[in-house]
């Protein structure tokens, strides 16, 4: 009998915030979820902010998240397929997880297709109308001049002036992150049906935004945000016919 096929994503962990200590019992939470879809999972989508702040010099990488990796390194060994976006908080993700995990780094929406349905898949960060100041800032950011002069810092003065910034901006998200600003004015919402007037999907899948979302962009289209693993708990699967988002209780 040919085994039902099984998608599973999730986003916007923001592992390390707001402290080291106090992001442990979530990391424990999330590697217990992988333990379990490693029992049918045949593709894993993480969809930005994996992080709440990641940067690779040449030799080295944050301290810490050794459950998470450990455990992402064991699913790639186990067969599972693995695709990594890069988040805002993120965003400076070269190729580590490339070289050390085989797991291909996406900085940019992606298209894929399974069993005929066609998904795009991105963070969703710096999508869509408005949001022009961060669309600024993130030029800065990603801009090879600014990396180089950030790796200058010495990795103990670096990655913790960043971290702080990191978790200083809007701690991890919001008010604006967990609101529903109503279907005409959430940047996602727009972009989606902007993207269907030139090709169909099926599903448009981000990240980002840190609320559970589903909402119908089009006869047979969804936008869905997949929340967060900070306030909800939220993932979602695809069994190949069907697309839940759901919450992780355990």
């Amino acid at each position: 009998m040919e085994k039902q096929l099984k998608i599973y994503f999730a986003s916007d962990q923001h592992f390390g915030a707001p402290t080291p200590e106090l992001s442990v019992p979530r990391e424990r939470r999330f590697v217990k979820w992988l333990d379990e879809i490693k029992q049918d999972a045949d593709v894993l989508f993480l969809v930005g902010d994996l992080f709440d702040f990641w940067f690779e010099y040449k030799t080295v990488v944050p301290r810490g998240f050794v459950r998470v990796l450990g455990k992402l390194a064991e699913l790639k060994a186990h067969g599972i397929e693995i695709h990594f976006f890069v988040g805002n908080h993120d965003l400076w993700m070269d190729d580590y997880f490339e070289k050390e995990l085989g797991i291909p780094v996406y900085h940019r929406p992606q298209e894929f297709t399974f069993n005929d349905k066609s998904f795009l898949i991105g963070h969703g960060d710096g999508l869509g109308p408005g949001d022009k100041g961060y669309k600024r800032m993130k030029k800065v950011f990603t801009n090879p001049v600014s990396k180089w002069l950030f790796r200058w810092l010495h990795p103990d003065v670096g990655v913790k002036l960043a971290q702080y910034l990191s978790v200083k901006n809007k701690l991890i998200s919001g008010d604006e992150d967990v609101k529903f600003l109503g279907e005409e004015n959430e940047w996602l919402v727009l972009y989606s049906k902007r993207k269907l007037e030139t090709k169909h999907y099926d599903y448009l899948i981000f990240g980002h935004r840190h609320l559970p979302m589903v909402i119908k962009v089009g006869p047979d289209s969804e936008y869905v945000n997949l929340g967060d693993w900070i306030i909800y708990f939220t993932y979602a699967v695809f069994d190949g016919n069907t697309f839940e988002l759901k919450k992780y209780e355990n």
